[in-house]
């Protein structure tokens, strides 16, 4: 009889029979405390990481940059020409230049010639410069217009979509062959 208590007693200390946890204390004496650390670190070490993820904003911004770069377009930041830029931009974050490269002519502009687009319209600045009509049919939003010897483009703060760079590559076509000739 003690012979089948002591077999008894022995199988109770080899059971290895899995037993699931079922509080946060028993997961811990389960699982070992050294692989709980382990994942910690790990997980202490990856979280920076998430900083370099973009955000959807910044998802946008690059696709539009990326479609006007397969467009013919380069894509700069700038700041808006003109002594009064600042009041324009006030308050703005930054201000992007989507430029046309055009290859410098004799009969280009030889100096910077610059549209502002105003609640009324575009002006010339100076303002006796006249504006091209292509300006006209340039999207909502966009804050100045350029062309010099070497490209020709809009100032804006990409608050658009594709279809607005479709539009402002028609009109820096028709006005690189209008100013270029």
């Amino acid at each position: 009889m003690q012979f089948i208590a002591h077999f008894a007693n022995v199988a109770i200390l080899y059971d290895t029979s899995p037993r699931v946890p079922t509080t946060p204390l028993t997961w811990i004496r389960w699982f070992g405390v050294e692989y709980l650390i382990i994942i910690f670190v790990v997980a202490l070490a990856l979280a920076p990481l998430s900083h370099f993820v973009p955000n959807k904003q910044q998802r946008k911004v690059a696709r539009l940059r990326e479609y006007a770069a397969l467009n013919g377009l380069f894509v700069e930041f700038r700041e808006v020409p003109g002594a009064d830029a600042l009041a324009v931009v006030a308050g703005t974050p930054h201000t992007i230049y989507y430029g046309k490269r055009v290859r410098a002519r004799q009969n280009g502009p030889q100096s910077r010639l610059v549209w502002r687009s105003t609640a009324e319209g575009w002006i010339g600045r100076p303002r006796r410069l006249s504006v091209p009509e292509e300006l006209s049919s340039l999207p909502t939003g966009l804050l100045a217009a350029s062309a010099d010897q070497d490209s020709c483009g809009v100032y804006w703060q990409e608050r658009g979509d594709e279809g607005e760079i479709d539009r402002i590559c028609a009109v820096l076509d028709a006005l690189v062959a209008n100013l270029y000739q």
